[in-house]
């Protein structure tokens, strides 16, 4: 089979003009899940870890936040760290050999903090979380039946990576599960776009943050 030459981005456009499949659309009580907006990714002139896809990721995050915030559900902002014997990373967190500022993320390290950028509320909830999915060992699914969820809104990074994890964990939950495009970002574009096209086509639906906005507004 001859592989297609176009670009992760063309094919991404191309199914979202296009959809292999219906959209799962939207329910009625959403969480906001924002996975590892900390420094170690998000300032790309400080560490070699960061990336930045939209400039403007910070501010639609902190738009959806307030959103959320007004109708009272739930915002999580979720950070990736461990301790310092690393005991609680197992070889995710080791990395190898890699050098010291691809290893393991400390808690409490400036590498571990959420970006200043960002807007957190009093009552949002913070997770320190281990491994890729916001869902895994942490007391996210708990929290979204408390507050009867039945819709989760992913952003933050990496698209590829923890994001992904995220999405299709909120999937298997049978969560309706949402993707803004300016919202999540990844190293290069080629992954970026590959996954979007992946989740859009799967998982979720990878939708303009402007349409999420609408969405929330009109609850």
């Amino acid at each position: 089979m001859e592989l297609s030459p176009k670009t992760a981005r063309q094919m991404f456009e191309e199914l979202r003009a296009n959809p292999a499949r219906k959209p799962y659309g939207f329910g009625t009580r959403p969480m906001l899940v924002n996975v590892d907006l900390q420094c170690a990714y998000t300032q790309p002139d400080t560490y070699v870890t960061a990336y930045e896809t939209d400039p403007k990721q910070a501010d639609y995050v902190n738009r959806l936040a307030e959103l959320h915030r007004k109708l009272g559900l739930p915002v999580v902002w979720t950070y990736v760290a461990f301790n310092d014997m690393g005991d609680d990373c197992g070889v995710f967190g080791t990395r190898g050999d890699a050098p010291d500022d691809l290893k393991m993320i400390k808690i409490g390290s400036e590498r571990a903090a959420l970006d200043p950028r960002l807007v957190i509320g009093k009552d949002d909830i913070v997770l320190n979380k281990k491994m890729p999915s916001a869902f895994f060992e942490t007391h996210l699914q708990s929290l979204a039946t408390f507050h009867k969820i039945d819709t989760v809104i992913v952003t933050g990074g990496s698209t590829s990576g923890c994001v992904r994890a995220t999405v299709v964990d909120a999937l298997s939950r049978s969560y309706f599960t949402i993707v803004p495009e300016e919202c999540v970002a990844d190293l290069h574009e080629s992954p970026h776009f590959a996954n979007l096209y992946d989740m859009h086509k799967k998982y979720a639906d990878v939708l303009p943050v402007s349409d999420v906005f609408d969405w929330l507004e009109g609850l």
